[in-house]
């Protein structure tokens, strides 16, 4: 590969077209989006996990390639694997024609994994109405209560919405427009 610029004016190695797919630039961009999704209050692996699927060529990894390429233990990558599964952020899948299995980020994990927080929002929703009930409108708790109760019934309402409008510009996006 030859030196060309970047961007940002510092020299590195590019493929063809200006796309950078070294190990190193690869490890870079895992690292930077985990440690931005760890303040954003996922767990350091899973977040590395999930990061190093994402920018995986076919989306798939093994957990001898997570590992490898992490530099961290089989269990380790059990363990992210195991919350990923459980939040609905990747797939596990067996590998054709061997035991091992495979995990699998999709394109529309994150619209999947918003959606199933409906079912968080409504419990919680729920809880929030008996604490009202309890506390009652004319106390200083359960004024909050129900301010709290509100929010979550507009976020809940406008994340619908919001799905919908993401389903259909998804839709435009497949068909090339």
């Amino acid at each position: 590969m030859s030196e060309r610029r970047r961007e940002d004016g510092r020299a590195g190695d590019h493929a063809p077209g200006g796309v950078r797919d070294d190990e190193a630039s690869v490890s870079q961009f895992v690292e930077r989006f985990a440690a931005q999704l760890v303040e954003a209050g996922m767990t350091r692996m899973p977040a590395r996990v999930f990061a190093a699927l994402l920018a995986s060529e076919q989306g798939v990894m093994t957990s001898a390639e997570l590992g490898e390429q992490l530099k961290v233990s089989p269990a380790a990558v059990s363990g992210a694997i195991r919350y990923l599964a459980q939040v609905d952020m990747v797939l596990r899948e067996r590998e054709p024609g061997s035991r091992r299995e495979r995990y699998r980020v999709q394109g529309n994990q994150w619209y999947e994994a918003l959606t199933n927080r409906d079912s968080i929002l409504r419990r919680w929703q729920a809880t929030l109405r008996e604490g009202v009930d309890q506390f009652g409108l004319d106390t200083p708790q359960g004024r909050r209560i129900n301010e709290t109760l509100e929010f979550f019934a507009f976020v809940e309402k406008e994340i619908g919405s919001l799905m919908d409008r993401w389903a259909e510009h998804r839709a435009t996006l497949l068909r090339g427009e």
